[in-house]
Protein backbone atom coordinates (compact mmCIF):
# COMPACT_ATOMS: atom_id res chain seq x y z
CA UNK A 1 0.00 0.00 0.00
CA UNK A 2 1.17 3.55 -0.99
CA UNK A 3 0.95 6.38 1.85
CA UNK A 4 1.76 9.51 2.01
CA UNK A 5 4.78 9.57 3.66
CA UNK A 6 6.12 6.77 0.50
CA UNK A 7 5.05 9.57 -1.84
CA UNK A 8 6.60 12.60 0.06
CA UNK A 9 9.60 10.03 0.06
CA UNK A 10 10.30 9.68 -3.48
CA UNK A 11 9.84 13.10 -4.16
CA UNK A 12 12.28 14.39 -1.40
CA UNK A 13 14.89 11.35 -3.41
CA UNK A 14 13.99 13.14 -6.79
CA UNK A 15 14.38 16.72 -5.74
CA UNK A 16 17.99 15.43 -4.02
CA UNK A 17 19.32 13.98 -6.91
CA UNK A 18 18.26 16.91 -9.50
CA UNK A 19 19.55 19.27 -6.73
CA UNK A 20 22.77 16.89 -6.77
CA UNK A 21 23.17 16.17 -10.11
CA UNK A 22 23.10 20.29 -10.46
CA UNK A 23 25.37 20.41 -8.14
CA UNK A 24 28.35 18.40 -9.52
CA UNK A 25 27.32 19.76 -12.93
CA UNK A 26 28.23 23.55 -11.83
CA UNK A 27 30.98 22.45 -8.82
CA UNK A 28 28.30 23.96 -6.21
CA UNK A 29 29.37 22.07 -2.93
CA UNK A 30 26.19 23.26 -1.64
CA UNK A 31 23.65 22.49 -3.90
CA UNK A 32 25.33 19.20 -3.86
CA UNK A 33 25.33 18.71 -0.03
CA UNK A 34 21.13 19.70 -0.39
CA UNK A 35 20.96 17.33 -2.61
CA UNK A 36 22.37 14.44 -0.59
CA UNK A 37 20.24 15.93 2.39
CA UNK A 38 17.41 15.73 0.74
CA UNK A 39 17.74 12.62 -0.66
CA UNK A 40 18.52 11.17 2.86
CA UNK A 41 15.33 12.79 4.22
CA UNK A 42 13.14 11.07 1.33
CA UNK A 43 14.90 7.76 2.69
CA UNK A 44 13.53 8.25 6.06
CA UNK A 45 10.09 8.96 5.08
CA UNK A 46 9.68 6.00 3.14
CA UNK A 47 11.25 4.11 6.11
CA UNK A 48 8.39 5.90 7.94
CA UNK A 49 6.00 4.82 5.23
CA UNK A 50 7.23 1.05 5.66
CA UNK A 51 6.62 0.86 9.30
CA UNK A 52 2.89 2.18 8.72
CA UNK A 53 2.55 -0.30 6.57
CA UNK A 54 3.76 -2.98 8.56
CA UNK A 55 1.57 -1.53 11.87
CA UNK A 56 -1.24 -1.98 9.41
CA UNK A 57 -0.52 -5.37 8.22
CA UNK A 58 -0.37 -6.61 11.45
CA UNK A 59 -3.47 -4.76 13.12
CA UNK A 60 -5.56 -6.69 10.04
CA UNK A 61 -4.06 -9.91 10.79
CA UNK A 62 -4.78 -9.24 14.80
CA UNK A 63 -8.71 -8.49 13.37
CA UNK A 64 -8.44 -11.63 11.74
Amino acid sequence: MVDKEHIKGAAEKVKGAVKETIGNATGSDRLVAEGKADKAEGAARQMIGDVKDAGRKAADAVKR
